[in-house]
């Protein structure tokens, strides 16, 4: 691929996920470049990220001062990779959730489309190993989200996606401040609205083995409030 191509991958205490995500992405794709963007974890994410950027020009690190968010940190990276000329820009979790075996396919994708999405719900629900209680959440919200919004996306807080420069650079990210899944329901209705195009295809999502989850009541009311500032917004044209 000719692209320059770049994964971003926000963290929080993820050294063990890293240790096992960093040399099979390089070993599966030796072409793309590695943006962790770490929350000053304190079991040593960053220095073991740093250790291997010395060696390894395509691993890159942002260490932040604290624990920022998911949202900020993925903003971050945007700007990195505007600013260094990538073309194409990948984010997925740390946790393994997201299998990278599919970032092939999304690379095939992203040649016709502008923003393309690994989806848990396109086809049917394919989700591995979540608690009912938290895979129901997650079913519904996109539920909700769609009337709301008519995002016509089946998986609107999905976190496993591939941008185009153009759809980044079309977003005025200094106006993004949400975090979690209000942050992946903000971006895809902006690249939306903006008539970039779409395409979702089936992943299998399995939950985290190593580690801690990240999700929190303050995430789900920040997404609950989100879908209907995006509408609001919309209807006064007052869109980013």
């Amino acid at each position: 691929m000719n692209e320059k191509t770049i994964v971003i991958i926000p963290t929080y205490n993820e050294l063990k996920n890293l240790q096992s995500m960093i040399p099979l992405i390089n070993q599966m794709y030796p072409s793309l470049d590695i943006l962790i963007v770490d929350d000053n974890s304190p079991d040593g994410t960053g220095k073991f990220v740093e250790s291997l950027s010395v060696k390894d020009k395509r691993i890159k690190l942002i260490e932040r001062e604290k624990k920022m968010g998911l949202g900020t940190a993925y903003v971050e990276g945007f700007k990195y990779a505007l600013s260094n000329g990538y073309q194409y820009i990948i984010q997925m979790d740390a946790d393994f959730s997201h299998d990278p075996k599919e970032i092939k396919k999304m690379l095939e994708y992203i040649k016709n489309y502008d923003l393309v999405i690994g989806s848990r719900y396109i086809s049917g629900v394919n989700v591995v190993n979540w608690p009912m209680v938290r895979l129901l959440l997650s079913y519904f919200a996109n539920i909700y989200t769609r009337i709301v919004t008519s995002l016509p996306i089946m998986d609107c807080t999905g976190g496993f996606k591939c941008f185009r420069r153009e759809v980044l650079s079309s977003i005025n990210l200094d106006n993004i401040h949400s975090n979690g899944y209000s942050f992946q329901i903000e971006m895809n209705f902006l690249a939306w609205k903006k008539n970039f195009r779409i395409k979702e295809f089936p992943i299998i999502f399995v939950d985290r083995t190593e580690g801690n989850s990240k999700m929190s009541k303050k995430i789900v009311w920040e997404a609950i409030f989100m879908v209907w500032k995006l509408r609001l917004k919309s209807i006064f044209g007052k869109l980013n």
